[in-house]
């Protein structure tokens, strides 16, 4: 058994120290401090630009980035997934080659909160720009001028020019409660975890979820030869941008927008 030590996170600025088992070696040298890690969230956005397949993930970065899943809260410690890391360019490949349709349930879903403006979306405070997304989505004539193709994208065109692809997977059997809430609320952590990690070593990061539907995941499954009754939740794709990434006017809502004082009150 490792013994504890304690590790304060920047220059003393924390008066009650981190407990953490000394095994965690990669630890040692952190100098976050709270500010840091609000700065690394609000930098955080989900990069969709190429990236160089030449410059590969360090393994020591890469360790860092699988330590902090380790460490993610997960409901009575279930420690409900399991990650397997692709960074074999001819497997990467095999995944790239994969048809991808877009999810019908994520289209219908993201039309409710797409804003056609800027100004709307500064008023609406949540939700994304609808030019980030095929005008098919929210021009309901264009996708039957286009054509029943343009409905259709390739895996390859985010995939394939990356360094890394982690592939997160569950298993099915350790659900903890019927519709497995606490399982997904754990899955989320270590999502968190991942992201905010790889960010704040200079590394981006794109989440695909599109790798979990049925048809694709039983692909996915097969190339890596991943067991039947693991399913999976979602791939984190790793990597440094070839070109800046496609900047997107990005809106949150003001604490007092969502937060309530010890009683839940009514918004005017």
């Amino acid at each position: 058994m490792g013994g504890i030590a304690e590790i304060t996170y920047g220059p003393g600025a924390l008066t009650n120290a981190v407990r953490r088992p000394t095994d965690l070696q990669c630890v040692q040298g952190y100098g976050f401090t709270m500010r840091d890690l609000l700065d690394i969230m609000w930098q955080r956005h989900s990069c969709r630009a190429p990236f160089d397949p030449d410059s590969g993930i360090g393994e020591h970065d890469l360790q860092r980035i699988l330590d902090a899943a380790r460490w993610s809260p997960t409901a009575h410690n279930m420690q409900n997934f399991e990650i397997v890391v692709v960074d074999d360019k001819q497997t990467l490949a095999e995944i790239s080659a994969i048809h991808l349709p877009p999810s019908e349930t994520f289209q219908v879903d993201e039309s409710l909160h797409l804003s056609l403006s800027e100004a709307e979306l500064l008023q609406q405070k949540t939700g994304l720009l609808a030019a980030m997304f095929p005008a098919s989505w929210h021009e309901p004539d264009s996708e039957r001028a286009a054509g029943a193709g343009a409905r259709h994208t390739y895996l390859g065109r985010t995939i394939s020019p990356c360094a890394a692809l982690l592939i997160v997977v569950f298993d099915r059997q350790m659900r903890s409660s019927e519709g497995d809430t606490l399982g997904i609320m754990s899955l989320g952590c270590v999502m968190q975890n991942l992201w905010l990690m790889a960010e704040s070593l200079g590394i981006r990061v794109q989440i695909l979820s599109a790798v979990g539907q049925t048809d694709i995941a039983d692909r996915v499954r097969r190339i890596l030869a991943i067991p039947g009754h693991m399913d999976i939740a979602f791939a984190v794709r790793l990597g440094y941008p070839i070109t800046a990434s496609e900047s997107h006017l990005r809106v949150r809502r003001r604490i007092e927008d969502f937060t309530h004082r010890n009683r839940y009150r009514k918004r005017e």
